[in-house]
C-alpha cells in the first residue's frame, strides 16, 4: 500500500545541553494560526493538557511522558544527588499530580505507568542516569506513536469502500496524536489507495473541534472534506452519502464500550438505524481492560461557558442551567470493530485476542 505523508507534527522533545523541552502545537489558536509552544515545566504541562493546548488521547499519553521527564529535570537541579530518597518521592507525586488533568483519557495514565516503570527500573542509579532514561523512554513513546497509527490507518483502509463516504466525530488526527491519526489515520491510508474517498465532519460542539481541527487537518492535506452541523448526520446517511462512519476514543473498555467525544453515541445510534458500519480506531494503549463496562468510565464535566459563549457572546439566557460533559459512551452493540495496530477485532473479542 502507498503510504500518505502528513505535514504535522503535533508534539516532540527538544534536546538541549543537559537536558530538553517540550515542543507542541497549540491547539487553542488553530484554525486562526499554527503556532508552537514551548513547555519546559510540570506545572506549564499540567496547564497545557488541561487547558487543551494538547488534546486528544495519544498526543495527551505522549504530552504526559514527556512531563514526566520535564520535572524529573526540575526536581534534579533541586536536589544534585544529595537526597535522592526525596527526589524520588516528590518525582511519583508529581506524576499523580500530572495525571490528574484530565480524567477520560486513559493513554495519560497509561503513558505515566511507563515512565513510572522506568523509574523504578533506574531507581538505583545517580539522579542524572534517571532523568536520562526518561527522557530517551519519553522519545521512545513518541515515535512509536506515529508508527501505531500508520498500521491503524492501513487496516482501517481496508474496510473503507472504493469512493467512500466516510463520516467522523472531533478530531482523531494528526493533532490528536504525535504526527499520523488514528480515525484520520484510516482517512489517509484510504486516500493514499483511492482519491475518490470524501469526508464529512461533525463540527462537534461545544468545542468545535471537528469543525477547528478536523477539516484544518485535512484541508492542508489536500483531502476533500465537508463540514456538517452535529445533527445533519441522520440527514446525510438518510440521502446515502455516508458509506461508514470512523471515530477515534479517549477510553475502550474491556467489553469494547466506546468513550469518546460528547456527540459520538449520538452518531453511532443513527448509523445502526441506517446500516451504517461504525468503527472505532485507537491504539491498544486506549484500551483499559481493568474497567468492565462503561459504566465503569469517569466522564470529564468542563465549564458552562464552553455551552454558553461563542466568541465570547453569551448565546443564551441568563439563569439557564448548563451541564457540560466532554465525552459520551457508545455502547458496544453499536460498534462494527475497533481498529488497533494489531488488527480489526469485535468488542467482544479484545480480551480474547488482545495482548495489553
Amino acid at each position: 500500500m502507498s503510504e500518505f505523508h502528513s505535514k504535522i507534527k503535533t508534539i516532540e522533545w527538544c534536546e538541549i545541553p543537559n537536558g530538553g523541552y517540550s515542543r507542541m502545537v497549540d491547539q487553542t489558536k488553530i484554525p486562526h494560526s499554527f503556532e508552537y509552544v514551548e513547555i519546559k515545566t510540570l506545572e506549564e504541562m499540567y496547564n497545557a493538557i488541561k487547558t487543551m493546548i494538547v488534546r486528544g488521547a495519544p498526543a495527551i499519553g505522549i504530552a504526559g511522558a514527556h512531563g514526566c521527564a520535564l520535572y524529573a529535570l526540575e526536581l534534579s537541579e533541586k536536589y544534585k544527588e544529595t537526597n535522592k530518597e526525596t527526589f524520588l518521592k516528590e518525582l511519583l507525586n508529581g506524576f499523580e499530580y500530572l495525571n490528574s488533568s484530565r480524567p477520560t483519557a486513559v493513554n495519560l495514565s497509561w503513558a505515566i505507568e511507563k515512565q513510572k516503570e522506568i523509574v523504578e527500573e533506574s531507581k538505583n542509579l545517580p539522579i542524572e542516569e534517571i532523568c536520562s532514561s526518561l527522557i530517551k523512554n519519553a522519545a521512545k513513546l513518541e515515535n512509536e506513536d506515529i508508527e501505531i497509527n500508520k498500521k491503524i490507518g492501513n487496516f482501517g483502509a481496508e474496510v473503507i469502500p472504493k469512493g467512500a463516504g466516510i463520516l467522523t466525530h472531533c478530531n482523531a488526527g494528526a493533532l490528536a496524536t504525535v504526527g499520523y491519526g488514528t480515525a484520520l489515520g484510516v482517512v489517509r491510508s484510504a486516500f493514499a489507495k483511492d482519491n475518490t474517498i470524501q469526508v464529512f465532519a461533525d463540527e462537534t460542539r461545544p468545542r468545535g473541534q471537528g469543525a477547528k481541527i478536523t477539516t484544518f487537518e485535512l484541508v492542508k492535506d489536500n483531502i476533500p472534506v465537508t463540514l456538517i452541523t452535529d445533527g445533519m448526520c441522520s440527514y446525510f446517511m438518510r440521502n446515502k452519502m455516508i458509506d461508514v462512519v470512523v471515530v477515534g476514543a479517549d477510553r475502550i473498555a474491556a467489553n469494547g464500550d466506546t468513550a469518546n467525544k460528547i456527540g459520538t453515541s449520538t452518531v453511532a445510534i443513527a448509523a445502526k438505524y441506517y446500516n451504517i458500519p461504525f468503527y472505532v480506531a485507537a491504539p491498544k494503549s486506549t484500551i483499559d481492560l481493568s474497567i468492565k463496562s462503561g459504566n465503569d468510565i469517569v466522564i470529564e464535566l468542563r465549564d458552562e461557558e464552553e455551552v454558553t459563549m461563542v466568541n465570547g457572546k453569551r448565546i443564551c439566557a441568563e439563569g439557564v442551567k448548563i451541564i457540560n460533559p466532554s465525552f459520551d459512551v457508545t455502547d458496544n452493540s453499536l460498534i462494527a470493530g475497533i481498529i488497533t495496530e494489531d488488527g480489526i477485532f469485535k468488542p467482544e473479542e479484545l480480551k480474547e485476542k488482545l495482548k495489553i
